[in-house]
C-alpha cells in the first residue's frame, strides 16, 4: 500500500498528470474514473492500476472479467484525492498506452469526412469536439501540433471516452497537411467570418474536412487560404462569433444529416 505522497510511484502519477512532457517521453497519460478505466482495460491499454482503498474489491472483481490482469497499487483514501485530479474522484486511475491508429487507414474512404482542428487551446472545447465527432459519424479528427496536449487529464476527462473511439492524429503543419490531403481529392471547409455562403447550403460530398480554429484568433491566413470554401454560420443580436466546440457542432452535424436521418 502507498501510504505516502514521498513514494516513487505517487511522484511519477503526477508527473504525468502535470507535464506533457512526461506523457510524450513515456508514451502514457493517466485517466480516472470507473468508464474511462473499464474501457482501457478492454482494449488492452493499462499499464499500472492504481485504486483508493475503498475501491479494492471492487476492482479487483473486475479484473476477475479479464484474463490480463494489472496488478492494483493501493492508496489510503487521504492519499488517493491528493494524488487526484478531480474534485471528487470515484476512487481508481490507471497509467495507460496512448492510442494510435494508421493515417493511411483513417483517409482511405471515398467518403472519409474528417474534423481538421488548428491550434484548439480550451481543454474543455478538445474533448467535447471528440466526442461529437463520435455522435456525428466522422471518419476521424485531425489535430495541429499547436492545440492543447489530446492527454491533458481534462482534455481526456471531456472526451467521455470518445477518444478511444474516434480515429485521430496529429500533424506539425495543418497547412502542410492540407496541400497532402488535397492531393488525394480532399476539399476543405472552413467555418469563417468572411464565409459567402450559409453553411446548410453546402452539400460536403465526397473526402472533405471541416476546419475549425483557435477560439481566440479563428484560423490561420495560411489555412483560410488553402480552404475550398469558406462557409457562415448565421447568427442574430451582436454576437460576432459562437463557441468553438458549438460551431464545429453545427458543422459536423450538417455533414452527416442525411446519412443520420436515413439510419
Amino acid at each position: 500500500m502507498i501510504e505516502s505522497a514521498a513514494n516513487a510511484k505517487f511522484k511519477r502519477i503526477q508527473k504525468l498528470m502535470k507535464q506533457a512532457r512526461a506523457r510524450k517521453k513515456e508514451g502514457v497519460f493517466v485517466v480516472e474514473g470507473w468508464k474511462m478505466v473499464r474501457e482501457a482495460l478492454q482494449r488492452d491499454l493499462v499499464q499500472e492500476l492504481y485504486c483508493d482503498e475503498k475501491e479494492e474489491q471492487a476492482l479487483a472483481k473486475e479484473l476477475a472479467k479479464l484474463q490480463k490482469r494489472p496488478a492494483i497499487e493501493v492508496l489510503k483514501t487521504a492519499l488517493f484525492k491528493q494524488m487526484s485530479d478531480t474534485v471528487n474522484p470515484q476512487g481508481v486511475l490507471a497509467v495507460i498506452t496512448m492510442p494510435s491508429y494508421d493515417r493511411e487507414q483513417m483517409i482511405s474512404s471515398d467518403e472519409c469526412k474528417l474534423l481538421c482542428l488548428e491550434n484548439i487551446q480550451d481543454p474543455g472545447n478538445l474533448g467535447t469536439m471528440f466526442r461529437t465527432a463520435e455522435g456525428a459519424g466522422m471518419s476521424g479528427v485531425v489535430l495541429s501540433s499547436g492545440c492543447v496536449d489530446l492527454f491533458n487529464p481534462k482534455v481526456v476527462r471531456s472526451t467521455m471516452g470518445a477518444m478511444f473511439r474516434v480515429p485521430f492524429y496529429i500533424c506539425k503543419s495543418m497547412s502542410e497537411e492540407m496541400k497532402q490531403l488535397q492531393n488525394q481529392s480532399f476539399h476543405f471547409y472552413a467555418a469563417h467570418l468572411q464565409g459567402k455562403k450559409n453553411f446548410r447550403e453546402e452539400t460536403y460530398d465526397g473526402r472533405i474536412g471541416i476546419l475549425i480554429g483557435n477560439e481566440a484568433n479563428g484560423l490561420s491566413d495560411e489555412v483560410t487560404a488553402l480552404a475550398d470554401k469558406k462557409v457562415i454560420i448565421p447568427m442574430k443580436g451582436e454576437l460576432e462569433s459562437l463557441n468553438a466546440a458549438v460551431s464545429a457542432a453545427l458543422l459536423m452535424y450538417e455533414v452527416q444529416r442525411n446519412k443520420l436521418c436515413c439510419n
